[in-house]
């Protein structure tokens, strides 16, 4: 589905992230792997040091605590949000929604709109679309997208493929109405038949955890794992996103009329450090221009890798200039989704540390 929007911007990104650090090199032992090909493994996904939660944190933890820094350093005005949408898979709770929870806490109006999104890697892209969308209301002016994940607990100490990688985060984007005539061009897409290819087997309504869905089970691969672990069959999910979202960045560069050279950078989800050099071969962009950093600084926190590059690594260009980026997701679901904007001049972008 390709979409279109004009008189929306950007001003304003923070990222969020936990204190507690834990390093690839510590947990070697946890896998049934050799010392050296772990180091190797290491080498070519760039695994690293990754930001996990400290027990009993949650989302809405995570995302007050940014909105309070935001609101105490009078870059946000509480009363000014008209709306809210949170892109997360780990909700604190099945009911109330957590944009409930959140909105509480901070005691915000009651005249405002809130929106949960359950999406994962391609969340970030998805939001900023739903938010576009409020933004066509006459009474609505400026949305708050919180994008926050803390899977790190749902992943098990003996999976050499997701442990490693898994790290958790928040971030708040700020978007507003524009009196440019500039055009945000998106797409979104889904393919349900592959939803086994990222799951969390056991939890919900289908399988209740159990006393059995706890047990560890080692698979062929000599991953210990048990049904209320996350699942990831690494090779489909890479022949997935070598499949589908070369084509689809082709298709929103032609109905955006630009050619890939014109992109100053491509923000994308970050699994890890081989499958974005992979996928900026097959587009055919510089690895400059598609920054993979992320995983081995802070670990995959899911779609909120999107806006964490963007605080990590272009923090003054677009404080003092303006580009024209190109943002995608893509993972669980299956699910892949994108934008072409230009971002910049932002009244502020940030990395802080949830204490």
């Amino acid at each position: 589905m390709n979409l279109k929007f004009q008189g929306k911007k950007i001003t304003g990104v923070l990222s969020v992230l936990p204190e507690n650090e834990v390093d690839f090199d510590d947990e070697i032992e946890n896998y049934d792997f050799s010392r050296s090909q772990s180091m190797k493994l290491k080498l070519i996904m760039g695994y690293g040091k990754r930001k996990v939660v400290e027990k009993g944190t949650t989302v809405s933890d995570l995302c007050v605590f940014g909105m309070n820094y935001l609101f105490q350093n009078k870059l946000l005005d509480k009363n000014e949000i008209d709306a809210i949408v949170l892109v997360t898979q780990s909700p604190d709770h099945f009911v109330p929604p957590t944009t409930h929870i959140i909105h509480g806490r901070l005691g915000l109006k009651e005249d405002i709109a809130l929106v949960d999104i359950c999406q994962a890697c391609a969340g970030y892209p998805i939001a900023l679309n739903q938010a576009f969308m409020l933004l066509e209301q006459d009474e609505i002016n400026k949305v708050v997208v919180l994008n926050a994940d803390i899977l790190s607990s749902k992943v098990s100490e003996k999976d050499r493929g997701s442990k490693p990688i898994t790290g958790d985060a928040a971030s708040m984007t700020i978007v507003e109405k524009d009196t440019s005539d500039t055009i945000i061009y998106g797409s979104i897409n889904h393919d349900g038949k592959g939803a086994e290819a990222l799951i969390i087997p056991a939890g919900g309504f289908r399988m209740p955890s159990t006393a059995e869905t706890a047990e560890l089970k080692t698979d062929s691969s000599g991953n210990a794992r048990a049904l209320d672990h996350l699942v990831m069959k690494g090779d489909e999910v890479f022949n997935f996103m070598q499949r589908e979202v070369p084509p689809m960045i082709e298709n929103l560069l032609d109905k955006a009329n630009r050619h890939k050279d014109e992109i100053d950078y491509y923000l994308f989800h970050q699994p890890n450090k081989f499958m974005l050099k992979k996928l900026a071969d097959k587009i055919g962009v510089s690895q400059e221009k598609m920054p993979n950093n992320i995983v081995e600084n802070f670990g995959n926190s899911g779609s909120v890798t999107i806006p964490l590059v963007i605080t990590y690594n272009l923090k003054e260009k677009v404080l003092n200039d303006t580009l024209l980026v190109c943002l995608a997701g893509f993972g669980a679901g299956l699910s892949w989704s994108s934008l072409l904007l230009t971002l910049g001049k932002l009244d502020f972008c940030e990395t802080i540390y949830f204490e």
